[in-house]
C-alpha cells in the first residue's frame, strides 16, 4: 500500500490531513477544515473530490452523507507505513523515561516493572514488557541452602539480576564442608555462562564417566539438573500495567463485552506473548492494527512493539496496547527510546 503508484502527492497530503486531524479530534473531517488548518492551497470542492476518490480506493470512509471522513483501517495503514512523520523525544522527555525506568538498578524485576508502568502513565495506554527468558541470561550464582525432610533451597541469580528459587528432593543431602566443595565447584565450573549452556555443561559432565566415580561431583551435577530443569523452559515474565487505562479510552459505540474480552486477554497474557514473539521476530518496531494481531479481543485497538537487546538476538520486547484512535508518532518514539534503554541496562549486567 506505501508504494500506491495511483495515490498522488496531493492526495497524499489531504490523507495525511484527514488522518492527522481525526487522531486529534476523533471527529469526521471536512474539507474546510483540511483547507483551514492544514495549509493545503486547494479550494473546499476539489478538496471534496480528491477526498470522494480516497474514499473509493478504501482508504477513507463517510459515516454520514452529510459528514466529513475518517480513516478506515486500511487508511491508518498507508498514514503509518508513508506518511507518518515520528518526531524525536525532546531530551527532558529522555531523562523523565530513564529515570522512570531505574537506570542506576542491576535487578530485572525492579526494570521491568518500572517499565511497564511508566509506559503506562506517559501513553497512558497499557504498557507490557517481556523480560529476557531464563534461558538467555548468564548466571552469577548457584548456591543450595539445605531444609528439613531431605530437601534443598536452590537459588539462581542471574547477572541481568533476576532470582529464581526452587526446591529439590536430595537423596543424601550434603553436610556444610561437602556443601562449600560443591558450590565452588560449581563456580569455577558454570559461572558466566547462560542458563542454557549451563544445563547442556551439567549434562555433558553427567555423561562423562569420570564423573560419575567423583562422589561430590556427581551430586553436584545431579542437584544442578534438579535446580535447572523446568527453570529455563518457561518464558520471560511478562508483566502489563495500565489496564484501567483502556477502559477509560473506550470509545461510546465499544461494547462492554468487547472491552470485557480485552481485559481477559490482558490477564491471560498467552495472546501477548505470541504477539511480542512475533515483534522479537522482526527485529524492528511493528504497529498490529485490530485484525493484524490475528486475535478477536484486540480488534478494536493497536499494538506498538518493539524487541531490546542486541539487534542480531533481541532478548525481549516492550509494546503499547491503546485505541486504534491514538498519537502514533509520540507513543512510536517513546516506544522505541525505551526498547533502547531497557535493552543497555539489561546488557550491562
Amino acid at each position: 500500500m506505501a508504494d500506491n503508484p495511483d495515490l498522488t502527492r496531493r492526495a497524499r497530503k489531504i490523507l495525511q490531513a484527514v488522518v492527522s486531524e481525526y487522531l486529534h479530534t476523533g471527529e469526521a473531517v471536512g474539507s474546510r477544515t483540511v483547507t483551514r488548518k492544514h495549509a493545503i492551497a486547494l479550494s473546499p470542492a476539489t478538496v471534496r473530490n480528491v477526498m470522494a476518490d480516497l474514499e473509493e480506493m478504501g482508504l477513507l470512509a463517510q459515516p454520514h452523507t452529510s459528514a466529513g471522513r475518517v480513516p478506515t483501517k486500511e487508511g491508518l495503514r498507508f498514514f503509518i507505513d508513508a506518511l507518518l512523520k515520528v518526531r524525536s523525544l525532546s531530551t527532558k522527555e529522555k531523562e523523565e523515561i530513564r529515570s522512570r525506568c531505574g537506570v542506576d538498578t542491576l535487578d530485572l524485576g525492579d526494570v521491568v516493572q518500572r517499565t511497564s508502568r511508566m509506559l503506562a502513565e506517559l501513553t497512558p495506554y497499557a504498557g507490557v514488557v517481556l523480560a529476557p527468558s531464563p534461558s538467555i541470561q548468564r548466571l552469577q550464582h548457584l548456591e543450595f541452602v539445605p531444609l528439613r525432610g531431605g530437601r534443598a533451597l536452590c537459588i539462581i541469580v542471574t547477572s541481568e539480576g533476576q532470582i529464581e528459587n526452587k526446591v529439590i528432593q536430595l537423596d543424601v543431602p550434603p553436610d556444610g564442608p561437602r556443601l562449600e566443595r560443591i558450590h565452588n565447584y560449581l563456580r569455577e565450573k558454570l559461572g558466566g555462562r547462560t542458563l542454557t549452556e549451563v544445563r547442556e555443561t551439567v549434562l555433558r559432565e553427567l555423561g562423562d564417566e569420570k564423573n560419575q566415580y567423583d562422589e561430590m561431583v556427581s551430586t553436584a551435577l545431579r542437584m544442578s539438573k534438579a535446580a535447572l530443569d523446568q527453570t529455563i523452559d518457561r518464558p520471560g515474565d511478562l508483566i502489563v500495567s495500565g489496564q484501567a487505562n483502556l477502559v477509560g479510552s473506550a470509545s461510546a459505540g465499544d461494547r462492554l463485552e468487547r472491552t470485557r474480552d480485552l481485559l481477559q486477554a490482558l490477564e491471560d497474557k498467552e495472546i501477548l506473548l505470541r504477539l511480542l514473539d512475533q515483534s522479537m521476530e522482526a527485529e524492528s518496531l511493528q504497529v498490529f492494527l485490530g485484525a493484524e494481531t490475528a486475535h478477536t479481543a484486540l480488534q478494536g485497538t493497536s499494538v506498538i512493539a518493539t524487541p531490546y537487546g542486541p539487534s542480531d538476538h533481541p532478548i525481549g520486547a516492550i509494546a503499547v496496547i491503546g485505541p486504534m484512535r491514538m498519537n502514533y508518532g509520540k507513543v512510536m518514539s517513546i516506544v522505541d527510546f525505551t526498547a533502547e534503554l531497557v535493552g543497555k541496562i539489561v546488557g550491562r549486567g
